[in-house]
């Protein structure tokens, strides 16, 4: 069965709202890393309009630093899937799952192939609550905002979900990467 991955930017204070960071050649290389083990990426609406059509141009157009070039060409070429009930239309090599949201994951989890990367705050919540989640990356950046949107704030766990630390390490920026394992 594939694994799906969380990966996701949070400040020291646990906030994971996008505007709090910025972006970074060490943090566009890390997620560039991550993506190139999966070959499918599942969003919610609001973070699959942030994302597209954004860096599917940046991957076209070549417009951006080497590392985001980089990244919008990985990012781009993987296949995507996002859960919505109101998104009309998307670009690309992506699809919509509106509803049976547990179901349908559950078989994209089966299918044949890589991990399948997952991206946002919604969402991955409720995939969290629901235990589909097998893989957390936490990028955690040297920064205290005092505002902002936090993990799993919108969503009660039916329990407590351990986890296993399977990598830790500082990057030069002073993040630290922490990749959890659920037990």
């Amino acid at each position: 069965m594939r694994n799906i991955v969380y990966g996701i930017n949070l400040t020291a204070d646990g906030c994971c709202d996008h505007t709090q960071l910025s972006g970074s050649v060490e943090v566009h290389e890390y997620f560039t890393d991550l993506m190139r083990d999966a070959d499918l990426i599942i969003y919610g609406r609001k973070t699959y309009e942030l994302m597209v059509p954004y860096w599917p141009e940046v991957a076209k157009k070549q417009s951006g630093t080497k590392s985001e070039n980089e990244f919008a060409q990985v990012f781009d070429a993987i296949d995507k899937v996002v859960c919505s009930r109101t998104l009309e239309h998307v670009e690309g090599n992506t699809r919509i799952i509106r509803s049976n949201l547990a179901e349908e994951v559950l078989k994209l989890k089966q299918a044949p192939g890589k991990n399948i990367s997952l991206g946002g705050v919604s969402l991955p919540a409720e995939l969290i609550r629901l235990g589909l989640v097998d893989e957390y990356y936490f990028l955690v950046h040297p920064v205290l905002s005092g505002q902002g949107r936090r993990l799993l704030d919108e969503v009660v766990l039916p329990e407590k979900l351990n986890l296993q630390l399977v990598d830790s390490r500082a990057l030069k920026s002073g993040c630290m990467s922490l990749h959890y394992r659920k037990q």
